[in-house]
């Protein structure tokens, strides 16, 4: 055996409690730790012919790397919809690597990784009052939750018009509909051979993200005789406007189309008795994008693409192996092989399923609503405020706003998130520049809204005084 795999393997228990310290030492710190390195440039490495080991090499990493993370699991990161991870989900994450499953589902090989996987599905419905009339499984985010998505629907669409699309190609008869979908969808529609531009995009309301579901009617009646696939917005990455889902859902009894719902983190608006019925309709979907590495706040990477089980075939259809006869037979039992389009998938379902154990319906309807909460005394103070506007009602958990007398948001967003006290991120809305701050992390607090109000204002004091 190799010198170096021989000493770590006879001192495996001393490098774990190495690495739970410097685990521990991060986590402990996490709310003091910048939200920003102004420096990111390392010399590059020369791989040298003998390694270091891994305690030499957990010194290297700390000295050269880890002091120039910045604490995006952290309170005050609101620059993307970024969840931090809690306690139980940290502790699956790391059983994870430890237990090392390939979780396939096939018989004998990765049986009991997948049986937790669809029990992990099972309890994620439960708690966003979903029915039993979905399968799902874990992809890697909400890119591969809306490609999977997008694809059985394809599937379906091109079966209407009798074309195996899976096997056959594309079809120019097929019609993707939206009105704001997220990045990931247009991403989605480039990779899945539809062609990022050929969208059909839906009306949105005034002053609104959400489709305007007169329009949508008017386009399914122009487009009557083909085959339609409708992305619909539970929650846009602006302003968390919803599309109106239960008008859209009365529609496809009448239109017979596809209804994808990119839930990504507006799906756990159901989590919340207040805010539920936002999602009123949404067990109609035939598909459901829910990232779990947002509002559900597990580790990197997570999320889950649910799937209406009488589309089970089509699944299949779309995903199964083909001339691997050493996979074993697609149809002798369940199997994520010829379910999502991952072959090799780590056992992603166990950190979701310690968060769902160990927190259950009322620890994330806190999480849900402690968001909510921050994001709306943030709204309300740049409400009150003599320099800054919002630029959307805060309608769930984002706040999108810009400065009020002055156009030099850019300058003021780059000297605030310079400080390393919090992170926010640009935008555009109705074609005018703005910030918007998201909040999905449990850890945010009251005092973490004080000390973002603070930043602001001195960020805007040395913009507009240069």
């Amino acid at each position: 055996m190799n010198i170096e795999l021989k000493h770590d393997l006879a001192q495996l228990d001393q490098i774990l409690e190495d690495v739970k310290k410097r685990s521990l030492d991060f986590l402990t710190h996490l709310n003091d730790l910048p939200t920003y390195a102004s420096d990111q440039q390392t010399k590059p490495e020369v791989l040298e012919k003998d390694g270091l080991g891994t305690p030499q090499t957990l010194e290297k990493f700390q000295e050269k790397y880890q002091k120039l993370m910045v604490a995006s699991p952290g309170p005050r990161y609101w620059g993307f919809v970024t969840g931090g991870a809690t306690p139980a989900s940290i502790a699956g994450d790391w059983l994870t690597a430890v237990f090392d499953q390939n979780t396939q589902g096939t018989k004998g090989a990765g049986d009991v990784s997948a049986i937790v996987e669809k029990e992990t599905i099972r309890l994620l419905c439960q708690l966003l009052n979903l029915p039993e009339a979905f399968n799902g499984g874990f992809v890697t985010g909400a890119t591969m939750s809306n490609f999977s998505g997008l694809a059985v629907g394809r599937q379906w669409a091109g079966k209407k018009l009798g074309i195996d699309v899976s096997r056959e190609g594309m079809s120019s008869e097929i019609v993707v509909m939206a009105a704001t979908p997220h990045s990931s969808v247009i991403k989605s529609l480039s990779m899945l051979g539809f062609g990022s531009n050929n969208l059909l995009k839906i009306n949105v309301l005034p002053a609104r993200e959400a489709m305007d579901i007169a329009d949508l009617e008017a386009k399914l009646v122009l487009h009557k005789g083909k085959s339609v696939i409708v992305n619909c917005s539970a929650g846009t990455v602006n302003t968390v406007d919803f599309d109106d889902i239960a008008a859209i859902a009365a529609l496809k009894k009448q239109y017979d189309f596809w209804l994808h719902i990119d839930a990504a983190f507006g799906g756990f608006a159901a989590c919340s008795p207040a805010n539920s019925h936002l999602l009123s309709g949404w067990e109609q979907a035939d598909s459901i994008t829910i990232d779990c590495h947002k509002w559900m706040n597990v580790p990197y990477d997570s999320a889950v693409i649910l799937v209406r089980k009488q589309h089970d075939r089509l699944q299949v259809e779309t995903f199964q192996n083909t001339n691997a006869p050493y996979l074993g037979d697609p149809s002798e039992n369940f199997s994520y092989l010829n379910f999502l389009p991952e072959n090799s998938r780590r056992f992603r379902a166990l950190p979701a399923w310690f968060g769902l154990v160990a927190y259950g319906k009322s620890g994330y309807q806190w999480i849900v609503e402690n968001s909510i909460a921050r994001a709306k005394e943030l709204g309300e103070y740049i409400v009150e405020s003599a320099f800054f506007e919002l630029a959307a009602p805060v309608r769930l958990n984002v706040v999108c706003f810009r400065l009020l007398s002055t156009d030099r948001t850019m300058e003021f967003l780059d000297k605030m998130n310079k400080s390393g006290k919090v992170f926010m991120t640009p935008t555009t809305l109705d074609g005018k520049t703005c910030i918007r701050a998201a909040f999905v992390n449990y850890r945010t607090s009251i005092v973490d809204i004080a000390i973002a109000k603070k930043e602001m204002e001195a960020a805007y004091h040395f913009v507009v005084n240069r």
